[in-house]
């Protein structure tokens, strides 16, 4: 069986690439081999991969910069996505999607089901749920997972941004009333290759199990991080509400999936957050 993984110099890219099943022969693709905002280009790639199944990990992820550079966001979130379902379908290939919790407006107190009725705040939100629908109205057979607060090792996320914060600050102020759930990039990847094996279709929503504020994570990463000699003993987090730290775009207050249907999918129990936390500190002190 052959996968095609767009994305892969991002850090779900990489994890999947990193992580797939011995059953796979797989193509991952960064940026610079697969522009998916070149539709003739993308249908070139596909064609001449001749995949049985496309991951679309590709996506403009800068929330506040999509404010200003909203064309650019609905080219790679939107058009992109709607160029690998035309190629998807043209091969026969299955195509699995990658988005987000931004599509909703966070004003729900429980989970967000994978039916509940969409309200993006911002340019990032309102891109990726148009990738969804026009994936959706292109292929009938693709599934849709919507995921939130991905972290890794690698790149610019919330961990590596707290790390490097922690390194260099005694105290760091970190928003103490937006909630959602932290997933490690390993936890999404490995559900998305298991899901592949399934015939799941339409919209899920799969994240780590728990729920935190964004202080809450950057508490658990100060607690953690320590012990293992990556950040100083006694980094100090102060909570501090989402208004005393204004930025471009606004986020949704609460973000945390239902992911049940997922979870029968998946036929096992969703590991906490902090445990893949844990998982991922330990990476990185071993591997520096």
């Amino acid at each position: 069986m052959k996968a095609l993984v767009t994305g892969a110099g991002g850090q779900l890219g990489r994890a999947l690439a990193a992580l797939a099943p011995s059953a796979w022969t797989v193509a991952a693709l960064d940026r610079t081999r697969l522009d998916i905002t070149d539709a003739s280009g993308t249908l070139e790639t596909v064609e001449a991969a001749r995949p049985d199944l496309i991951i679309n990990a590709a996506a403009y992820t800068a929330v506040d910069r999509a404010e200003a550079e909203p064309d650019l966001a609905f080219r790679v979130n939107a058009d992109g996505p709607a160029n690998l379902a035309r190629a998807a379908a043209r091969v026969g290939a299955r195509l699995i999607h990658v988005s987000t919790d931004f599509v909703f407006d966070g004003r729900s107190g429980v989970p967000w089901r994978p039916s509940d009725a969409t309200a993006p705040l911002g340019v990032y939100g309102a891109s990726k749920l148009a990738g969804e629908q026009a994936v959706l109205a292109l292929d009938a057979g693709s599934l849709i997972v919507r995921s939130a607060w991905v972290y890794s090792r690698h790149g610019a996320n919330f961990l590596t941004t707290m790390l490097g914060l922690m390194n260099d600050r005694a105290e760091i102020r970190v928003v103490a009333d937006q909630i959602g759930t932290p997933t490690s990039a390993a936890s999404l990847a490995t559900a998305l290759w298991r899901l592949a094996e399934t015939d799941a279709r339409g919209v899920l929503h799969y994240t780590d199990a728990g729920v935190a504020s964004w202080y809450d994570f950057a508490q658990a990463i100060a607690e953690e991080a320590a012990p293992r000699g990556l950040v100083p003993a006694g980094a100090r987090v102060t909570p501090i509400a989402a208004a005393d730290y204004p930025t471009a775009a606004r986020r949704p207050a609460f973000s945390v999936l239902e992911t049940s249907e997922a979870r029968r999918l998946l036929g096992a129990p969703v590991e906490h957050w902090r445990e893949r936390l844990r998982e991922v500190l330990e990476a990185m002190r071993d591997r520096p």
